[in-house]
């Protein structure tokens, strides 16, 4: 992730889940994955490359995901790692989405404590 003043450093396995999310709109390439987070959180998270690449590939070896080479659309002279999501990968984004309500419930009561009455 880029440091800058507007930027959030991710948690580690945080980039992990939002990649898996962002798969279950169907086959995409890095840059359509970065490109993609990055449009969603209105530019405040920028995956870089050094970040994404290995991101993409630990998610491959824990199955995941699953990669295959394409040529592109028009330009039928280059190829391109398209990532899918796995029947696998769906079912840990499930458990990622609930261990992340918890844990952003859990934070939430620490800086904003219901009133006491």
């Amino acid at each position: 992730m880029a440091k800058s003043s507007t930027r959030i450093e991710l948690l580690q396995g945080t980039l992990d889940m939002l990649i898996l999310r962002t798969l279950l709109f169907g086959p995409s390439h890095g840059h359509q994955i970065a490109k993609h987070i990055q449009r969603t959180t209105e530019e405040i998270l920028q995956v870089e490359r050094g970040s994404l690449y290995p991101a993409l590939h630990r998610l491959e070896r824990k199955g995941w995901i699953a990669a295959k080479w394409e040529l592109a659309g028009k330009d039928l002279k280059r190829e391109f790692k398209y990532y899918r999501l796995t029947a696998t990968g769906k079912k840990q984004l499930v458990a990622e989405e609930s261990k992340w309500k918890q844990f952003t419930g859990a934070i939430a009561r620490v800086m904003w404590p219901a009133e006491e009455g």
